[in-house]
Parts: C-alpha cells; structure tokens; sequence
C-alpha cells in the first residue's frame, strides 16, 4: 500500500492537497454529530450501489465524560445503472413511510420527495434526515468509483467507457466552480467525452484514541467510498461551531484517498438564531477551479440559521460556488437542535428539527 501512494501519478491541475489528521478533541458542553455514509458496491463495478449510513449524537459534560444521546442507521440499494432507482431502504429508527420512495431516482427532486414521503422526519429525526438528505449527493460521488475502478493500467479518463454506458451523469456546464466552462472537467469533457480522473492524497485517519470521538464505522473495501461528517457545537452567547466533510474513495489496491474536504468555523449568536461568522477551508479539492468557492460560505453571515437548507439549495448556484460545500453549509441547520440537547438553548432560538429519540 505504502509503495502504491509513493508511485502514484497525480493529475497536474489537481487543487488543493492539505487534509486534516485526526479529530480535535471534544470540549465540555459540547455536542458533536458524526455520520458516515458508506457507498458499496458488493456485486461489482457495475452491479447495484449500497448505500449504508450511520449517525450519533454524543454530548460531553463538563468532567469531560462522554454520553450517546442518539443514533440512526439506514441501508439503501439503487440501481445506479438503471437511472439511480431506489430498490429497497431500510432505517432504524424505523419509518415505514419511506417505502413510498421505492422506484423514485436518487438524483434531483429526490429530497422533496423524501419530505412528501414523510413530512414530519426532520422535525422528529434530524439523524435520519441528515442520512436521506445525503442520499442524491452520495450517489452522485459514487461514481467515482466506478471510473476509477475502470479505469486502464495508466489510470486516465481516456480508458472509460463513455459516461452513459456506466449509469454517469451528464455534467452540465457551470454547474459549480468544478464546471466551469473552459475548466479543467469541461476541457475534458468537449474534448473527449470523458471527465478526467480524481487523483487525490492519501486519507489520512480521522479516528484519535478518544475511542467516543467517532461512531463506530467498519473498514471499507476496494472499489467503495465513504463520506464523513463531524459537527461539534459548543453553546454560549456565541455558540461556536466546527465542522468536517469528508469524502473519500479506496482504490482497487485498497489505499484509501480523498477526493474532497471541508472545514467549515462558524458562529452563532445564541439569542438570535443568526451566523455572526462563518468561513469554509478548503483541505483537499479536485481541480485547480474549485478552491474560489470557498468564498461562498461568507455570504451566510446574518442569516437565521433556520431555513438554511432551503436557503442554500435556492440561492448557492453556479460557479461561485461548490455542490458538496454547500451540502456542508446546509447542515448548519441543525446547529439549533444540537445546542438543544447542550441544554443551554435559548427559548427565542428558531429549531431546525431535534435529533432521533433513542437514548441510551
């Protein structure tokens, strides 16, 4: 493994390669939100994607002490060849009236229709709702595994089947900072066909002796990814708030490397409800294009933390920004029901949804 991450050719106009080792240590009073989301693929490249996730809230009182407060789990398969179709969920807590998302594409439009499904899911499980709200996104970077998985001896875009014959989408034009026109992925695209391969640096590991400071997560196999998140809220007048995202790919020889990640430092004014701060640190990007979008996360700053994933969704568009950022900044919308469970939330503060009701 060491011998393959030495010798591995990385693309010229790779971004940023700067990720974080470790997880910082919880503070007292805090609360910290860890999920994972697994992207499998157990039948083969081109068999259907499994998606497995798993989420927990733990506060840590002021000696320091550890307490799960929460947990959910789902499993998922979607037939990724045959236009991203859920087949089969599955969550616990249970929510039996998600099996009206049976048959709908986990692309666009997949999360309104989790909400028409089960119209009260974020305000009774904010766990499961982070889970299903990854859903589209997940699926959507699962993908680069299947390139990579196929790709020839040289690891180039140009070995691939064309983007269609492999259930890929379509990249659209200026999507995100990623697509912009005349950029890295597009070049390749008009030129090609093909957008070129994520070469990205090894991960290294998040988990720290702290054995509370992540879930428990199981070791992931070749050809899969996996996507991390860690929210930490630390209440006060100005609560304080640390973000990571993470999402990262284990190659054919099992090395495990990161194709993108945030930090994101924020503050909340307690009383108010509102971002007082909040800026995003790229720590390992694609492409050269992607580092601007960072910038977008200022533009969050006087506004109610209530409403920020809708926000978000309307509002982050184009090639000032980044998909997979902004699914990091409409997370903060659960900022509200964390400093809920601190205890120390103010009445006047706007809610988001509180976390699963499982306590242990």
């Amino acid at each position: 493994m060491a011998d393959s991450q030495v010798t591995r050719a990385l693309h010229p106009r790779h971004g940023i390669h700067a990720p974080t080792t470790g997880t910082p240590e919880r503070a007292p009073g805090s609360v910290r939100r860890t999920e994972t989301m697994d992207m499998l693929r157990p039948d083969g490249l081109l068999g259907p994607l499994m998606l497995a996730g798993r989420a927990r809230d733990l506060a840590t009182g002021p000696d320091g002490a550890g307490s799960v407060l929460a947990i959910a789990e789902c499993t998922a398969r979607i037939d990724f060849i045959g236009g991203r179709v859920l087949t089969e969920i599955d969550t616990t807590p249970g929510r039996p009236a998600l099996q009206a998302l049976l048959g709908k594409r986990v692309s666009s439009g997949f999360r309104a229709a989790v909400t028409a499904a089960d119209p009260r899911l974020s305000a009774e499980d904010g766990l499961l709702n982070l889970l299903l709200d990854d859903f589209p996104v997940a699926t959507l970077v699962s993908g680069h595994a299947v390139g990579a998985g196929l790709a020839g001896p040289g690891r180039t875009a140009l070995s691939l089947p064309p983007a269609k014959a492999v259930g890929q989408p379509v990249f659209h034009r200026d999507l995100c900072a990623g697509f912009a026109d005349g950029g890295t992925i597009m070049n390749d695209v008009d030129a090609t066909g093909r957008p070129p391969l994520v070469t990205g640096p090894p991960a290294p590991p998040l988990a720290t002796s702290d054995h509370l400071g992540w879930h428990e997560v199981s070791p992931l196999p070749p050809h899969s990814m996996r996507r991390s998140r860690r929210m930490d809220v630390t209440p006060g007048p100005l609560a304080s708030v640390d973000v990571l995202y993470r999402d990262s790919h284990v190659d054919r020889d099992g090395t495990e490397t990161i194709v993108h990640e945030y930090t994101v430092s924020a503050t909340v004014d307690s009383c108010h409800g509102v971002l007082v701060r909040c800026s995003a640190t790229p720590r390992v990007l694609p492409w050269v294009e992607c580092q601007s979008a960072a910038l977008s996360a200022s533009r969050l700053v006087g506004l109610p933390v209530s409403g920020l994933r809708r926000h978000v969704r309307d509002t982050f568009l184009g090639t000032s920004t980044c998909t997979h950022l902004n699914d990091t900044l409409r997370s903060l919308e659960d900022i509200p029901a964390l400093l809920k469970l601190a205890g120390l939330i103010q009445p006047q503060l706007p809610e988001a949804g509180t976390a699963g009701r499982r306590h242990h």
